[in-house]
């Protein structure tokens, strides 16, 4: 029975290497996971925000019958106060008579990278959506 004295135990320095790199693993898949949820986060506020931007219709220029075009003032405020209810910072430009141009920027907390200085990651996404008028879009 000597030999089974000696062996005993020797299984732990393998069963602690192992758990080690699963760790490591299990945490890469994690903070990769938020970068990607950030990044999809970041493209729907950033489309949200252009559309609710996008709505705002001059109806002074529409009751004149003149071409369509987004109020600029109403089309940043509106598109600002959905950042802002989104809980998310970004800004929003006109980028056309009739288009509105949003970038979000959308930060999530990491967990293993966290151990060695890189407490979050971050994306940004840029979405531009445009007024169209009628029914089924324009020249239609």
């Amino acid at each position: 029975m000597p030999d089974n004295d000696l062996e005993r135990g020797s299984i732990t320095p393998y069963a602690v290497i192992l758990i080690t790199v699963l760790m490591l693993f299990i945490g890469l898949v994690v903070d990769v996971g938020n970068k990607l949820r950030a990044g999809w986060e970041a493209v729907g506020v950033a489309e949200e925000a252009a559309r609710a931007g996008a709505g705002q219709l001059d109806r002074a220029a529409a009751y004149r019958g003149d071409v369509l075009v987004v109020d600029r003032g109403a089309a940043v405020r509106a598109a600002q106060a959905y950042l802002s209810h989104s809980g998310h910072q970004g800004t929003a430009t006109i980028s056309g008579p009739a288009s509105v141009r949003v970038t979000v920027t959308v930060t999530k907390p990491t967990w293993l990278l966290h151990m060695v200085g890189l407490s979050s990651v971050s994306m940004t996404a840029n979405a531009e959506a445009d007024l169209i008028g009628g029914v089924e879009g324009p020249n239609r």
